[in-house]
């Protein structure tokens, strides 16, 4: 994985040596580079795996437990409840052609096929300019929501709200909203990782605005189009926001074992230098 840092002699990072994505190298000292210190020797490939596993796991328990606070606890509040349902209601009861033309771009926007084939593509170019760490947060962070959030609506089943749906999916499947999750996770992932690299602030703040006005869009879409409530809602923001905190642990862990790893191969290299024996 291509990583420009360096080590220390006592292993960490040393600073002033930055990756082409400043945001993916591990601060010294962090939770990033203890894991990976705590796996020494093994490929950075395996480092990355080992922590995407356990951020997801970490990841779906917190995703999941907040699925049953909020069905088993926060919706037996009536007031709380209703207001949830209303607020579709009110929304749906504004249906236009245009607006509902405009969901349809929505939802859209935040799910398959699309998002799969743009990070499929960006994968790709960066695999080819031998980027390995954006390559893999860009396919990595939507298998992560994705998985999350399958493993949340299986565990946590709630029923969609009851009005005329436009879209033909799982009746129990409503918390959390996977179009927002996703579109979080991408969308402002890839903003993310872009704008460590920006200089001009008028181009950060034009594309921070993007990032989160996109998934705006998606969430109210998916609302207007009777598939999830508010809460739900919150929910994939949650997962979404969970699922980049993972890639970047993953991705920073896997250059610090890839830098260890770098520099025990020069260290042991022979000395251009050294004299001929005699």
């Amino acid at each position: 994985m291509e990583v420009r840092t360096r080590l220390t002699s006592n292993g960490r990072v040393q600073p002033g040596h930055r990756g082409a994505v400043p945001l993916l190298d591990a601060r010294p000292g962090g939770p990033a580079e203890r894991f990976a210190g705590r796996l020494r020797r093994r490929h950075p490939a395996a480092v990355f795996f080992a922590a995407l596993l356990a951020g997801f796991a970490l990841l779906a328990a917190i995703s999941i437990a907040l699925g049953l606070l909020v069905t088993d606890v926060l919706l037996q509040t009536g007031g709380l409840a209703h207001t949830d349902e209303s607020t579709v209601k009110s929304l749906v009861a504004d249906r236009t052609p245009f607006l509902t033309d405009a969901s349809e771009v929505g939802s859209t926007v935040g799910g398959a096929p699309l998002l799969p084939i743009m990070v499929g593509a960006l994968a790709l170019v960066c695999a080819f300019l031998r980027q390995w760490r954006i390559a893999a947060f860009a396919v990595f962070v939507l298998v992560v929501e994705s998985a999350t959030y399958r493993a949340t609506s299986l565990a946590v089943p709630r029923e969609r709200p009851h009005v005329q749906r436009l879209e033909d999916l799982p009746v129990d499947a409503s918390y959390p909203s996977g179009h927002t999750a996703a579109a979080v996770a991408v969308y402002v992932g890839l903003v993310l990782l872009l704008t460590s690299r920006f200089h001009s602030r008028a181009l950060r703040v034009a594309a921070w605005a993007g990032a989160l006005l996109i998934p705006v869009f998606v969430a109210l879409a998916r609302m207007y189009r009777g598939m999830h409530h508010p809460l739900d809602v919150a929910g994939g923001l949650v997962v979404g926001i969970g699922a980049l905190l993972v890639l970047l642990f993953a991705c920073r862990a896997a250059g610090v074992a890839h830098a260890a790893r770098s520099s025990k191969a020069a260290a042991l290299a022979p000395s251009r230098h050294a004299e001929p024996v005699a």
